[in-house]
């Protein structure tokens, strides 16, 4: 990581994620392709879920990013067992939180669904899904940890292999577990989540095996690693504002649902679509990322501020790339996209304005992303947060408020676009302010 050419660290390190990030696209696509096979609800309830489903994605990724940023520094610092630590206390803080979702969901459920909607299908849907994927969460979260300690090190092909292996076991059982295929008992919206959870736990095993197996440079050991409040500290430094950064989005999507519920549970199942599909376009950029993030903070720790430069530069180079040809595949072809999801004319009416307007956004979003891990990478969280807050809860909601009270429904998306402006701007004075404190002293050591 501190001598390979960066272009071909960069790709070797980022393409498998790449390609794992896009599997993990193409399964959640096929989740909401299979629902909506039931029916337009079925697809609806399913949206209405995001929120508690993002947390839940938030809490287990923003923990990772803090292991992966944590072990990955210390061992560019030589310091092997300070990494072999962090790393054991990152598992402890995967079974905390999948403990805490397990009792939430289950307790609250119910709630969470009956402050959204009055339908009684949706409800009962929406319920039995976010129970399951919560009850159940323990494979989310031990697969995310178990994927980051692979990433830390730079094993990142095996941590493509295990995210494959659970989404090709969650495509098979889709089908079977939804509509009761080969004597299996049809249980619809409850198979989808059921299909999920048993492909997460598949592969966090998957994972925790070749960290044994194949990562020699750190030891799992729960027996000999406690639980230690510097290790958290110095996870949480960096995850937490992650971790807030992604709830953020959680509370995003429930406003943007409960203004767009406002008008039509279809506008609200366009949402939920446009979220699955952009995480075709998205997916690959974090998956860039993840590539990046352990070069970043290897290469602080070992004081290299030039080969830190030319990695943040190639990175936003390619995310950008990846963010324009999405747009150009939303502007061209929104109906074939949600002719994917057995759109009506009604939701194909609403959809098609919908795609084309958010897709704009795409054109700046590629340097937000990249700018944000950046400030993760080098210990300044605080600043992705302060991005994320701005673009989706003062910037976006309230614009998508006012556009849906002033003009109307087709109006709404374009507060994604405008928002994203603002995220450009703030990113780009940020990074201005990190390279200042950060990356410039090095050059002086």
């Amino acid at each position: 990581m501190g001598t390979m050419p960066v272009g071909k660290l960069l790709i070797s390190m980022s393409v498998p994620m790449m390609v794992s990030m896009l599997v993990q696209a193409l399964y959640n696509v096929v989740d909401s392709m299979f629902v909506a096979r039931l029916n337009e609800n079925a697809l609806t309830a399913v949206s209405l879920a995001f929120p508690v489903q993002n947390l839940m994605i938030a809490v287990g990724a923003g923990t990772g990013v803090g292991i992966n940023a944590l072990v990955s520094r210390s061992l560019g610092e030589k310091r092997n067992e300070y990494a072999n630590s962090a790393a054991n206390n990152g598992i402890y803080l995967c079974m905390f939180s999948f403990i805490g979702f397990a009792i939430v969901t289950g307790l609250f459920s119910p709630l969470f669904f009956r402050v959204q909607t009055d339908d009684a299908e949706i409800y009962s849907y929406g319920v039995s899904y976010v129970r399951i994927i919560g009850i159940m969460s323990f494979g989310m979260f031990m697969q995310f940890v178990s994927e980051k300690l692979l990433q830390s090190t730079g094993k990142t092909i095996y941590s493509m292999v295990t995210q494959i292996f659970g989404a090709v076991i969650n495509i098979i059982l889709d089908p079977i577990m939804i509509f009761g295929l080969f004597g299996f008992p049809r249980m619809e919206v409850a198979g989808a989540a059921l299909a999920t959870v048993t492909g997460q736990i598949i592969a966090a095993a998957a994972g925790f095996i070749l960290n044994f197996k194949v990562n020699p440079e750190l030891k799992i050991s729960l027996r000999k690693y406690r639980l230690s409040g510097e290790m958290v500290k110095g996870i949480y430094s960096v995850g937490f504002p992650s971790i807030i950064m992604a709830s953020v989005g959680s509370v995003m999507t429930f406003g943007m649902n409960k203004i767009l519920m406002g008008f039509t549970s279809t506008a609200t199942a366009v949402f939920g679509v446009y979220f699955k599909l952009q995480s075709f376009v998205f997916m690959p950029v974090f998956g860039l990322n993840n590539g990046m993030v352990p070069i970043v903070a290897y290469n602080y720790g070992a004081r290299k501020p030039e080969r830190i430069m030319k990695t943040i530069r190639l990175s936003i180079i390619y995310a950008v790339s990846i963010m324009l040809a999405g747009f150009a595949i939303f502007q061209l072809i929104p109906e074939t996209l949600l002719g994917i999801f057995n759109a009506s004319v009604s939701m194909m009416e609403i959809g098609t304005v919908a795609l084309r307007k958010i897709s704009f956004s795409f054109i700046l979003a590629g340097i937000s992303v990249v700018s944000s891990s950046v400030f993760q990478a080098l210990g300044h969280g605080f600043l992705s947060l302060a991005v994320s807050v701005l673009r989706q809860l003062v910037v976006l909601l309230p614009a998508a408020f006012i556009l849906s009270r002033v003009v109307g429904l087709t109006a709404i998306w374009w507060s994604f676009p405008i928002a994203e402006v603002f995220a450009a701007i703030i990113c780009s004075l940020f990074m201005r302010y990190v390279y200042r404190k950060e990356i410039k002293p090095l050059k002086n050591l």
